[in-house]
């Protein structure tokens, strides 16, 4: 999973405010942290910045802030997906559990190696869910309150499943075989029925 300029699933997970430590005072920016009142940003103030900002002000050429990982990722949470990744909500916690997990890899951190693992395990896991339930469920089956636990990933993989699965039995059973009335026509002979019918009327 790369980070794509076109995707707006990328765009949206590197919207996702991350804690951070501003490590130099900055000047005429105070109005970001709306709370202090002051024209400027003091060195130590903490403030959650949408990560492609954070990106910019915490890199090898520049250190003006310190990046602390989200909730999501810090020990005790790793803990509970370790134990039981597939009863987590990561929508709640992190709609764009992955792919912002992978971006956060790009901040020099002592837990980034244990932040990768937990990932991949953690997908490893909820991935044999979403594919059992997009192969055993029925296309009018009500599966909203486990898709709800899912991030966007997880959730794309599942309607990506179902289809294929869909599309497969029609092909089995010679459904897709079949010539079908267009919506757009069985419309116009309805509307077409309807005006005759009041046209009886008058």
């Amino acid at each position: 999973m790369q980070p794509s300029y076109y995707s707006i699933d990328d765009i949206l997970a590197t919207q996702t405010r991350v804690p951070c430590k501003f490590e130099l005072e900055v000047m005429n920016l105070g109005y970001l942290n709306s709370s202090s009142g002051l024209p400027h940003i003091l060195e130590g103030t903490k403030l959650e910045l949408p990560f492609w900002l954070a990106r910019g002000l915490c890199g090898k050429n520049r250190h003006v802030v310190s990046v602390e990982m989200p909730g999501i990722f810090k020990p005790t949470y790793r803990e509970i997906l370790s134990a039981d990744a597939t009863v987590v909500n990561l929508h709640k916690h992190c709609p764009f559990f992955y792919e912002f997990g992978l971006h956060l890899l790009e901040f020099p951190h002592h837990d980034s190696s244990e932040i990768r693992n937990i990932i991949f395990q953690t997908f490893k896991v909820r991935f044999r869910k979403v594919m059992d339930l997009s192969l055993n469920s029925g296309s009018n089956e009500d599966v909203s309150k486990t898709t709800a636990l899912w991030d966007e990933l997880e959730r794309a993989l599942f309607s990506v499943g179902r289809k294929c699965f869909i599309d497969f039995h029609d092909w089995q059973t010679c459904d897709s075989d079949r010539i079908k009335v267009s919506t757009m026509v069985m419309n116009h002979k309805k509307r077409k029925r309807n005006t005759l019918e009041e046209a009886d009327h008058v």
